[in-house]
C-alpha cells in the first residue's frame, strides 16, 4: 500500500470524510512560498497553511532559533519552573500588542487561546459577584475555533458546528456587520449591539469579535467603525471585549492587529496562527491589569487553566525569531505590495458571471461564489497551474506568506481565473 493510499484508508484529515476524503497531496519539501509534492510539482503556496507560515517555509532564521533550542531543552513543564524564551516572548507580545494588555497566558493552540479568553471573561465576573454575567455577544458569521466554547460563540446558523447547537451553551448573537471595509459608515450597523446590550447587559460578561475580518465564517471584510463602536458599548455597559485576532494579527490587514484600523484596546486579545510562523503550535491570550486582578480578587485567586503544553521552550524560542522579523518591519511593504498587486488582479475577476464578490485586504484575496465549489475538482486544476488554494463553501480566497514575489502571486491569480473559466464559464 503506498503513502496516498495509507493515508486515504487511515488517516482523518480536516473537514473531510473519513468514508469519501478529498483527495490528498503528499508533501516532500518546503521552501520560501513553495510546496513540492512526491509526485513532482513545486506549487506556490497561497494559504500560508492556513494562514499561519508567513515567512514562508524553511526559513533560515527560524530553523537556527528552532535547533539551538533543542540543543537546550525542548520542553519543560510551565507549572513553578519559567525560561528565557517565555519571557521575552511576553515581553514582545505587551510591546507589540495594543496599549493595556499586560498580562500573557501562552497556551498550545488558537481554540485554547479562545477557551482561555472566555474563561477569562466568565471568571472575571464570578470573582466580582457578578456571577450571572455569564453569556457571550457575538456578531453572526464569526468563528473561533473547533473546541466546545469556541463553536458556542461561532455563527449558530451558518457555522461549521451547527450539528452540536443542542449540546453548547447558548449566547446572543447580533446580526453581521453590513458596512463593508472602505465604504461609508453606516451607524445603524451597530444598533442590534446595543438594543442587546440594554436588554441583557447584566447578562453578558463579553462580545467577541473578529476585528474588520470575519475570517472562516465567510471572510468577510467590515469597517472599523463597528469595532469602535462596540468598544464604546463595552464601556457604556460594562462588558468586557475579546479581540479574536488569531487570523488577522501580526500584519495580515495591512496593520500589526487588525483592532488597529479602529484605533482600540481590548480587555482580552486572543493570537495565534502566525505566532511561530508556522513552525510550532502556539497561542497566546492577553489581558489587561484589571481582568487579571479581578480574576484573582475572590476565590479559588487563581485562573482554572493550565496546559501541558504551555509556555513550551521551543515554541517560544521561534516564535521569538518569528516576531523579530515582524518587528524589522518588511512586513508592512511586502502586504502593501500584496494588497496593490490584487486590487489590480483579483478585483476583476468579478467579471465573470458566477462570480458574486470579489474583495482585497491588506494580504487577503476573497472570489466569492454564486455556488460552492467542487473542492477536489477546482483544487486539481490549481495544481495543474502550479498553485496551492484551498476553497471553501462559495469562498476561492488566498492569504500567501508575505514574501511572495510578484511572479508567484501572478501565479496563484491565474490559476483562480484559468479554473473559474474552465469550471464555470460565461
Amino acid at each position: 500500500m503506498n503513502n496516498i493510499d495509507f493515508d486515504k484508508r487511515h488517516i482523518w484529515h480536516p473537514y473531510t470524510s473519513a468514508t469519501h476524503p478529498l483527495p490528498c497531496y503528499e508533501v516532500i519539501g518546503a521552501s520560501g512560498v513553495n510546496l513540492t509534492l512526491a509526485s513532482g510539482e513545486e506549487i506556490v503556496d497561497g494559504m500560508s497553511s492556513w494562514w499561519a507560515a508567513v515567512h514562508g517555509y524553511n526559513h533560515p532564521r527560524l530553523n537556527d532559533a528552532a535547533h539551538k533550542q533543542v540543543d537546550a531543552f525542548s520542553h519543560v513543564m510551565f507549572g513553578g519552573l519559567t525560561h528565557q524564551p517565555a519571557i521575552d516572548l511576553s515581553k514582545k507580545l505587551i510591546d507589540m500588542t495594543p496599549d493595556g494588555l499586560n498580562r500573557v497566558f501562552l497556551a498550545d493552540s488558537g481554540s485554547v487561546s479562545v477557551e482561555v479568553g472566555i474563561k477569562m471573561a466568565l471568571q472575571y465576573w464570578a470573582c466580582q459577584g457578578r456571577s450571572q454575567k455569564s453569556k457571550l455577544l457575538a456578531p453572526r458569521f464569526g468563528y473561533h475555533g473547533d473546541t466546545f466554547a469556541a463553536m458556542s460563540v461561532c455563527d449558530p446558523v451558518n457555522g461549521m458546528h451547527s450539528l452540536f447547537q443542542k449540546t453548547l451553551v447558548e449566547h446572543f448573537f447580533a446580526p453581521a456587520p453590513q458596512t463593508r471595509f472602505g465604504q461609508k459608515w453606516n451607524p445603524d450597523d451597530v444598533l442590534p449591539v446595543r438594543e442587546i446590550l440594554e436588554q441583557h447587559h447584566h447578562e453578558i460578561a463579553a462580545i467577541i469579535m473578529e476585528p474588520v475580518v470575519q475570517g472562516a465564517g465567510g471572510m468577510r471584510l467590515y469597517h472599523p467603525e463597528y469595532v469602535k463602536a462596540c468598544r464604546k458599548l463595552c464601556d457604556e455597559f460594562n462588558v468586557l471585549l475579546i479581540c479574536d485576532e488569531i487570523a488577522t494579527g501580526f500584519g495580515r490587514t495591512g496593520k500589526l492587529f487588525a483592532c488597529e484600523h479602529a484605533d482600540i484596546s481590548p480587555d482580552i486579545m486572543c493570537l495565534g496562527k502566525a505566532l511561530t510562523g508556522g513552525y510550532l503550535t502556539m497561542a497566546a491570550t492577553l489581558c489587561t491589569d484589571e481582568v487579571a486582578e479581578g480574576i484573582c480578587a475572590s476565590e479559588p485567586g487563581v485562573f482554572m487553566h493550565g496546559p501541558t503544553y504551555m509556555g513550551n521552550p521551543l515554541a517560544c524560542a521561534v516564535a521569538n525569531a518569528s516576531l523579530e522579523i515582524i518587528l524589522e518591519g518588511h512586513w508592512k511593504e511586502q502586504v502593501s505590495a500584496i494588497e496593490h498587486q490584487l486590487i489590480e488582479t483579483l478585483l476583476p475577476l468579478s467579471r465573470y458571471s458566477s462570480v458574486a464578490d470579489t474583495r482585497v485586504l491588506g494580504a487577503i484575496g476573497v472570489v466569492e461564489m454564486k455556488q460552492a465549489v467542487n473542492v477536489a475538482e477546482i483544487q486539481a486544476l490549481f495544481i495543474e497551474k502550479g498553485a496551492w488554494i484551498r476553497p471553501f463553501g462559495k469562498l476561492i480566497y488566498i492569504m500567501p506568506p508575505y514574501l511572495i514575489t510578484s511572479d508567484e502571486l501572478a501565479t496563484l491569480v491565474q490559476a483562480i481565473d484559468f479554473a473559474i473559466g474552465r469550471l464555470y464559464p460565461d
